[in-house]
């Protein structure tokens, strides 16, 4: 077996900006789409951003004086109010063209971010940056840029946009003025641990949420602050909002002035609109050299009408309220008139050989309760539990709760921990638990997964967001690593049943669900944000349809005419191989198409079909480096493949956007094809 085509890492190189680059470009990607869309990406020069921020006022605060002026009130208030206004609006105005934008916890922090930001400007000794543990608050961060003459304050009407340089969570090195990634929810105290310990004498910030406290990383770095002194400000913004609900409601007792305070570190609990207190405890954080805590009570959104105290202002609020809200402000007719004309940007793609929408992620929690159904309560009670990391909505558990709720359980933010509960429920035959979360996040787990595997668990997990399809909360958010999940070794007694499953539309998803629920040991089920359409057959009917599923079969979804070769595909690249399979075979080029819904397993009859291909192309969402591809050229040579060999997958961080993902990573048709090509014609790419 030969490989001909040059590593994905040098076709298409990352392109991470240099200190003081402005304009993230990606020119190395050359397919025919990539550059279509680069070139629609709207940076307008002629275009300015409505509000006014020019119009914010200086102001110091020295923290050792822990009492505001009525001069230093005022400006203060006028600062906040200015700051609000332009999160409203901008991340409104993002949630209008369909990227979501998150509105209400970077809304909330504002008053404390505004005094924190006098201190510094009084020349208290804080490190100069506002590190935010729960990244989807990054229109504060943008703002900042903006305020701190980065950026221009247009680039903030692109946010969350294809190659705007502002995706959905903060990363380094791509925003201008942004000295941080946040990665995911709840991991960056222990890194400003750290920054602490490298910047002895200044104090750190942290912004922090109810939410993100939630995740077991913050126990660790709350240990580690107070065991060494650590410098470090946790500013929590206790909302009582998270995605699904109210933690209050949902996770009795939880109470964060209670355990900050079990750790050691002194704890301080304010109201966050009631400017005076909040001062107060500030100040008397920032005059401690010592880790301190202050909770900040507030309901999420205060002020805005229709949004307050509401779980959907967690994502952007409706360009209706945000309308509202600007309106009673007064003085904004410019941005409200943006607002009222926005319109979602939808893909202008079409693909042959499918139609049709699945939802696969938000059937999974239909299909879960028709089995349920079927079952008595006590039986349901005594065999299943359900078990949501507050994403019932993002991943169809909402479904499993509102109809059985007898067996589900809402557990927070709180991914490792509700992973091993789910295999503690399932760890004793005829028991199992069923779990679902982003599949970003399966990489948290994997120690979970390991003991899960140890115990021969019974659990059915679902990771929706594979792949980066959709994906404008970017990098950190992008499910690749699935892989991961198929680390197990052959026990003493019988075979590893790890399986992870990719179907590629809703018809065979739905056979997927009922075929494996009661399979034993961990089974891995991904979707992805984006909808996806039907495979159809040589007659234009869906393949799928009405067809049964069986675990570890491949399928030929396009046989390759004679002497042609093969694409190797799963889950949303399926549809995208199955349109540039038949463009290719119309230009000539003789080319079939596999669909490997059982990822990890080999199919020895489909591996001896792909022996006698002159060629085999890997075409995936997941990691270059870990996914499929990176093991499915070791299969082919054990069954004495002699053809050529390449794969493509994620290899480049993101971009923003959402569809343009794909084609950021040359995984849309036109990429594929040209990867054929190169194949086919046995070159190497450049030569």
């Amino acid at each position: 077996m030969t490989t001909v085509c040059g590593d994905a890492t040098v076709i298409a190189q990352s392109s991470r900006r240099s200190e003081g680059d402005t304009v993230r470009t990606n020119n190395e990607v050359k397919t025919g789409a990539e550059e279509e869309l680069r070139c629609e990406t709207r940076v307008m020069s002629n275009q300015t951003f409505p509000i006014d921020l020019s119009a914010l006022q200086p102001l110091m605060l020295d923290p050792a004086v822990p009492s505001l002026s009525g001069t230093q009130k005022a400006t203060l208030k006028h600062n906040i109010r200015l700051c609000r206004d332009a999160i409203v609006f901008f991340t409104a105005l993002a949630g209008a063209k369909g990227l979501s934008g998150h509105t209400g916890g970077a809304y909330d922090t504002v008053p404390e971010m505004m005094i924190i930001r006098a201190f510094i400007a009084y020349g208290a000794p804080i490190v100069p940056v506002f590190y935010d543990e729960a990244g989807h608050r990054v229109a504060t961060q943008y703002l900042l840029s903006v305020l701190n003459g980065a950026m221009p304050a247009e680039r903030l009407l692109h946010y969350r946009e294809y190659a705007s340089g502002l995706p959905g969570h903060p990363e380094k090195g791509l925003t201008p003025g942004l000295e941080f990634s946040s990665g995911r929810l709840g991991h960056l105290w222990s890194f400003c641990n750290g920054v602490a310990m490298a910047n002895p004498g200044k104090a750190v910030v942290l912004l922090g949420s109810d939410g993100s406290q939630m995740e077991g990383d913050n126990a660790e770095a709350a240990r580690l602050a107070v065991a060494k002194r650590l410098n470090i400000k946790v500013l929590v913004d206790d909302n009582n909002v998270t995605i699904s609900g109210h933690p209050q409601e949902y996770l009795d007792e939880y109470d964060l002035t209670r355990t900050l305070a079990g750790y050691g570190l002194q704890t301080a609990t304010t109201m966050g609109e009631d400017l005076d207190a909040l001062f107060i405890d500030l100040c008397r954080a920032f005059s401690d050299p010592l880790p301190r805590a202050v909770v900040v009570k507030r309901p999420m959104a205060p002020g805005i009408e229709g949004a307050e105290g509401n779980p959907k202002a967690h994502d952007a609020v409706e360009a209706e309220i945000a309308v509202h809200y600007l309106e009673k402000s007064g003085g904004y007719d410019g941005a409200i008139e943006m607002l009222k004309a926005a319109k979602p940007e939808k893909s202008p793609f079409t693909y042959r050989g499918s139609s049709g929408v699945g939802r696969n992620r938000d059937d999974f929690g239909k299909l879960i309760n028709e089995i349920l159904d079927d079952m008595s309560e006590a039986d349901r009670i005594a065999s299943v539990r359900v078990f949501d990391n507050d994403l019932e909505g993002s991943c169809g558990l909402h479904h499993i709760r509102k109809r059985h709720p007898e067996v589900f359980v809402r557990g927070g933010i709180m991914e490792r921990g509700n992973y091993s509960a789910a295999a503690g429920f399932g760890s004793s035959k005829g028991k199992q638990g069923i779990y679902a979360t982003f599949s970003a996040f399966l990489e948290m787990a994997i120690s979970e997964i390991t003991m899960a595997r140890l115990n021969f668990s019974n659990v059915l997990a679902h990771y929706s967001h594979s792949g980066v399809d959709d994906m404008a909360d970017n990098t950190s958010h992008f499910g690749i690593n699935s892989m991961y999940a198929d680390g197990g070794l052959k026990p003493g007694h019988g075979e590893d049943t790890t399986r992870l499953y990719f179907p590629a539309d809703r018809h065979q998803f739905a056979a997927c669900v009922k075929r494996i629920f009661n399979e034993p040991g961990l089974r891995f089920l991904f979707t992805t944000r984006a909808p996806v359409p039907d495979i159809l057959g040589d007659d234009g009917k869906p393949l799928y349809q009405g067809k049964p599923f069986e675990p570890g079969t491949d399928h030929i979804v396009r046989e390759a005419p004679s002497g042609g070769g093969y694409i190797v595909a799963m889950g949303e690249m399926v549809y995208r191989a199955l349109d540039a399979v038949i463009r290719l075979n119309e230009q000539g080029i003789a080319v079939g198409l596999i669909n490997k819904s059982t990822v990890n397993v080999v199919d020895a009859a489909m591996m001896k079909t792909l022996s006698r291909a002159p060629f085999v192309l890997v075409a995936e969402g997941w990691n270059v480096n870990t996914g499929l591809g990176s093991r499915f050229g070791s299969h082919l040579l054990k069954v004495g493949f002699k053809g050529t060999y390449h794969h493509i997958g994620t290899h480049l961080e993101g971009d923003g956007g959402l569809w343009q993902q794909v084609s950021h990573q040359g995984l849309d048709p036109d990429g594929i094809m040209k990867e054929v090509k190169c194949l086919a014609k046995g070159l190497r790419r450049g030569d």
